[in-house]
């Protein structure tokens, strides 16, 4: 036996002492190897036809998108809608034409021990105000229909943990995402969900959820084994009951009668909570808001082009909507129109990613924004590691993710905290860059464009022209 060992340790030094001087002798003709490699492959980009040549992709795929090639090859392999958990890869007109002035001399700047004052209440005229610390808010994501409990529970508790808000989506509200909040708006939905009064009574925001950017009012489904366990039960479904979101909110045939006795009894059912209503920015939006006016709703929360949400159709996420900056300037010069401004909070979402989207949406009038994607982000951090190389980050967060169990809750929920409390500082920075203490102060007068379309649709000055 002691022979047998030895000679398999033999066996076992000589082939690692062959595969080290194989590498070795890589390593000592890796440059005439690689120089081989590289002379033959571009001789041959250089003189095969293009017929022939390997470069006719590079060439196709500069004139078409790789996008839109993995895109057209999974449409032509599935033969379904195809589903982009994150939202299109297109940037609409944005935040990106926008900057600020600068405070220096004809205006000064604000010291940097000087306080700024970022805190918001939206519904003020409410019976019970929702007061953030913070004008940014966690929006609505779906425990089940997308998300896990442990994401809806770490992105309660880090906005918890940030003094701000988180919302429930159209999923189903969890107990234990409403330990982890702190302020949690519930989501009133299209499918039946959260409409229980016992459900409404622990909201501190109510958002009846008409519609959104990335799926406009479309209905759709999720089937009963795409839901975890614990979803179904807390949905009630039957074995094989799929969730059906439906186009309309049930009930509602004609929203000038039916959406004010909604919000009505809302109102009453949570004994004075702002509630309001969520829906996609179109180009009808002033024929939108006019109806919502005449509800007589707390808050209005806008969703603009470039909005995402799992499972809505590639063509509402690239061709749908109005852009989030020019939906937010439309929305905001309503509401001063129709005199409410200062009594009707408008939130607004939608492709917000920086500091800097978030300030330039709130200058154009908005009361504070939702954040998604970006959330998720910063939630994850080093995390998504646990599902990379191999498979898509969402993997971690998603309900049916083969990694979603192995979230740790409590860094996840610590990063988010971290990731918002780090934008509103910089936003403070922002509000002392122009000379104002308050972010309540920063509006359209701060802002200059660098187009002439952008400038003269938003009605602000062009950033290359004197302003006297």
């Amino acid at each position: 036996m002691n022979n047998k060992k030895a000679g398999s340790g033999d066996l076992f030094k000589t082939v690692l002492g062959s595969a080290g001087l194989t590498l070795l002798g890589l390593w000592f003709l890796r440059r005439p190897l690689l120089n081989r490699w590289h002379d033959f492959f571009l001789q041959t980009i250089m003189t095969e036809p293009y017929d022939e040549n390997l470069w006719e992709f590079v060439s196709a795929s500069t004139r078409t998108g790789l996008q839109k090639i993995v895109e057209t090859n999974l449409r032509a392999h599935h033969g379904k809608i195809i589903q982009r958990p994150f939202g299109s890869p297109w940037r609409s007109p944005g935040t990106e034409d926008l900057i600020f002035n600068l405070a220096q001399l004809a205006k000064l700047p604000v010291e940097g021990s000087v306080p700024v004052d970022t805190k918001v209440t939206l519904g003020p005229r409410a019976k019970r105000p929702l007061q953030i610390s913070m004008p940014i808010i966690v929006s609505g994501m779906a425990y089940g229909l997308a998300l896990s409990e442990k994401t809806k529970v770490a992105l309660a508790r880090g906005a918890a943990l940030a003094g701000t808000a988180s919302n429930t989506g159209e999923g189903p509200m969890l107990p234990s995402e409403r330990r982890a909040a702190r302020f949690l708006i519930v989501q009133y939905t299209r499918n039946g969900l959260n409409h229980q009064p016992e459900i409404l009574k622990q909201a501190d925001m109510i958002e009846i959820q008409l519609g959104q950017a990335a799926i406009g009012g479309l209905g759709h489904r999720t089937e009963y084994n795409e839901l975890p366990p614990l979803g179904r039960r807390l949905i009630g479904l039957k074995p094989g009951q799929a969730v059906v979101t439906y186009a309309r909110m049930p009930g509602m045939n004609n929203p000038r009668k039916d959406l004010p006795r909604l919000v009505t009894r809302l109102r009453h059912l949570s004994d004075g909570v702002p509630v309001g209503v969520k829906i996609g920015a179109g180009n009808d939006l002033e024929r939108d808001l006019e109806i919502l006016l005449e509800a007589d709703v707390d808050f209005i929360a806008i969703d603009g082009a470039g909005a995402a949400s799992k499972g809505s159709p590639p063509i509402i996420q690239d061709d749908f909507g109005v852009p989030t900056v020019y939906a937010v300037n439309r929305a905001a010069a309503y509401l001063k129109k129709q005199g409410v401004k200062k009594r009707v909070s408008l939130i607004a979402g939608g492709g917000l990613v920086t500091p800097g989207d978030f300030l330039k949406v709130l200058a154009l009038g908005a009361d504070a924004v939702y954040i998604g994607t970006i959330a998720l982000f910063a939630l994850t951090h080093t995390q998504v590691l646990k599902a990379l190389p191999w498979e898509p980050p969402v993997d971690v967060v998603f309900a049916t993710g083969r990694y979603q169990n192995r979230l740790d809750v409590e860094k996840a929920a610590q990063n988010l905290a971290n990731f918002l409390r780090a934008c509103n500082t910089e936003i403070m920075e922002g509000v002392r860059a122009l000379g104002k203490k308050a972010v309540r102060q920063v509006n359209k007068t701060d802002l200059a464009a660098l187009n002439p379309v952008t400038a003269r649709e938003l009605g602000i000055p062009l950033a290359s022209r004197p302003c006297l």
